[in-house]
């Protein structure tokens, strides 16, 4: 089944300027608009991503304002394509591993976890396994940081949620209401 959803991309801050409504996923948003600086999100989860073809950093976005990017926790006001988060069920539980491929020391987790050392005895997971829901990974303690979504799945290794190293500082579930 696919999600419906509707996001509003402006050019300048505070939902000034050109504007882009989306309802769908989109590889090039280009096209559209020339920078980013403020989002509305009308329904559904989204990930945007700093680069075409859904590549670069990601910023995991709910219903609700974003005025200006800092709201989202970006870098600058590139935002080159998105697509709807899929796997936003009510039922959420991941479990996350140690090591490569699912070994080592394991724990299982189905609420948000905003200082993971403070739970898990590492700053690093290696793999995770998305049992349901979606789930964002971000480097830093209390959802702050570069991002990662994880949607429902297997990932064997951390390059496989398109992070450069396994470091996870906090973990939060993606709701789309």
């Amino acid at each position: 089944m696919d999600r419906v959803g509707k996001i509003i991309f402006y050019e300048d801050r505070n939902f000034q300027g050109r504007y882009y409504e989306c309802n769908s996923d989109c590889p090039e948003l280009n096209i559209h608009f020339s920078r980013c600086n403020s989002v509305r999100v009308e329904s559904g989860a989204w990930v945007l991503y700093e680069r075409p073809n859904y590549l670069g950093y990601q910023y995991i976005l709910t219903r609700g304002e974003y005025p200006d990017y800092q709201q989202w926790m970006g870098y600058n006001d590139s935002i080159r394509s998105c697509r709807i988060v899929r796997n936003t069920s009510g039922l959420f539980r991941i479990r996350i591993y140690e090591c490569l491929h699912f070994t080592g020391k394991m724990m299982e987790f189905s609420e948000d976890v905003s200082t993971l050392l403070e739970h898990w005895q590492f700053q690093e997971v290696h793999s995770a396994h998305v049992q349901d829901g979606a789930w964002v990974f971000y480097e830093l303690p209390n959802f702050r940081g570069r991002q990662y979504l994880l949607e429902k799945g297997e990932y064997r290794r951390f390059i496989e949620w398109a992070a450069m190293n396994p470091t996870v500082g906090s973990i939060r579930r993606v709701h789309d209401f």
